[in-house]
């Protein structure tokens, strides 16, 4: 570390920042990863080992594994690390110190706590000072841990979100028979309406239309799943005074 308290670097813009004592640029990230490869002796500070990895196996759709999957999968993702610190009062002591600590350390090459260190964040700009970064591995919802705890959908269903709700719109459509969407994308032309137009209902009743017509929806879609239950039923009797 080479900058700490009030003792920081300064900006200058078109330049970057500066050494407040000797006013030399400090070295970019880019210039900082390569005096670092071309360090022969450069070692890690910090090394931490997990042991071995756990081996993922796969899980398909109706197997006797994929109902406790999705269990387990439904807890997690609304599942905070902080949530687990119910443990007393030494238990949020040592998460209040960890917190402090991670306050100062680097968390991406973006992160303005490199400047403690001598070097620009990755695409550094005015304002930037140590402990004052805004990333998730600061929070104390995450501490220290800044990715993702469950993959997003794309990598387990090869879907994005708006794939998934266009299906589930389709799906909806579908089931209430009105899926008449044109195929021909000239058919309508999209432009904005300028405030005021007299052919565009006011916002409230605009709102009120669309909450009418999702309630609309949603009893007829209650009223399908009614009927299917019933005819389900029907075919598991007639099945059984078959049989």
């Amino acid at each position: 570390m080479l900058f700490d308290g009030h003792h920081l670097p300064v900006w200058q813009d078109g330049t970057g920042y500066l050494d407040p004592e000797t006013g030399e640029v400090l070295p970019t990230w880019d210039e900082a990863l390569d005096q670092l490869d071309a360090d022969e002796d450069a070692e890690p500070q910090h090394v931490i080992r997990f042991g071995e990895q756990v081996d993922i196996q796969g899980v398909l759709a109706g197997t006797p594994d994929a109902d406790r999957c999705i269990r387990y999968l439904s807890k997690y993702l609304t599942k905070s690390i902080a949530e687990s610190l119910d443990g007393g009062h030494s238990q949020r002591e040592h998460a209040a110190r960890m917190l402090d600590a991670l306050r100062f350390e680097p968390c991406s090459p973006a992160c303005p706590n490199w400047l403690r260190y001598g070097v620009q964040p990755k695409d550094a700009k005015a304002g930037m000072a140590p402990g004052r970064c805004r990333g998730k591995a600061h929070k104390p919802d995450h501490l220290g841990y800044a990715g993702r705890r469950v993959l997003v959908s794309r990598k387990w269903s090869n879907k994005t979100l708006a794939e998934h709700k266009q299906d589930r719109r389709t799906w909806v459509l579908e089931a209430l028979g009105q899926l008449d969407e044109p195929t021909d994308p000239h058919r309508y032309v999209w432009r904005p309406v300028p405030a005021g137009d007299a052919n565009v209902p006011p916002l409230s009743v605009r709102l009120l239309r669309s909450v009418h017509e999702r309630q609309r929806w949603r009893a007829h879609l209650r009223e399908l799943e009614a009927r299917a239950a019933v005819q389900d039923l029907s075919a598991i009797e007639l099945t059984g005074r078959a049989a």
